[in-house]
């Protein structure tokens, strides 16, 4: 029998990561309309996730699109970090990190250009998986199925030995759709508990 294998999302699942205003906060002070931030940005937010831009590029672009200066896009991108880092869910971390020798753990996060600089410094999720696998450094995202495999390939596990976790419910169907197990993530308890299942220490649904 292959020994089984645990992947997770960060933001949402590890982090958590609510919404902290900061767009509105920034239109209000620079006398935008709503939503004009996303708007004059999608693209460059859109190029970040799959690593189709640079960190340099992307203030670039922040303070040429938002006419902001150099002090101005230095507190724009700290509040964007502030919101994308969250906080970490102590209590799943540490369930996680009790499972080392017990299943393959790997991380499939869709991200943005310097997050692995930032929160694996942070939160050492290298030292709690063994695989982080972000999206813009392979250039695609979930639910692309590209995505699972190449995590899968990384972690050298067969999809149907995996449960993957994550809040997103298109990108569990994903999962499913490649072969693993899937759980959307909604609190710890449930979590912890299908975990538990697919370890084998427990009954239940194995969905």
């Amino acid at each position: 029998m292959n020994a089984p294998c645990l992947i997770l999302d960060i933001g949402g699942v590890l982090e958590y990561t609510p919404r902290t205003g900061w767009p509105e906060r920034w239109e209000r002070l620079l006398e935008l309309p709503p939503h004009a931030i996303d708007e004059r940005l999608r693209d460059v937010w859109q190029a970040g996730a799959i690593g189709g831009i640079t960190e340099p590029e992307v203030r670039e672009q922040v303070a040429a699109r938002l006419h902001l200066g150099p002090a101005q896009v230095e507190a724009f991108m700290a509040d964007l970090w502030e919101e994308y880092l969250g906080t970490p869910n102590e209590e799943l971390i540490a369930h996680v990190r009790g499972l080392r020798g017990r299943a393959r753990l790997g991380i499939l996060s869709n991200s943005f250009v310097g997050a692995r600089e930032r929160e694996v410094p942070l939160y050492r999720f290298d030292e709690l998986v063994e695989h982080i696998v972000y999206s813009h450094e392979i250039g695609t995202g979930k639910p692309d199925p590209r995505a699972y495999e190449i995590t899968c390939a990384e972690l050298g596990v067969s999809p149907v030995d995996c449960l993957f976790i994550d809040d997103h419910a298109p990108n569990v169907q994903a999962a499913r759709a490649v072969g693993m197990q899937a759980h959307l993530f909604e609190d710890n308890a449930p979590a912890i508990a299908r975990i538990a299942r697919h370890l084998g220490d427990g009954d239940g649904d194995v969905r």
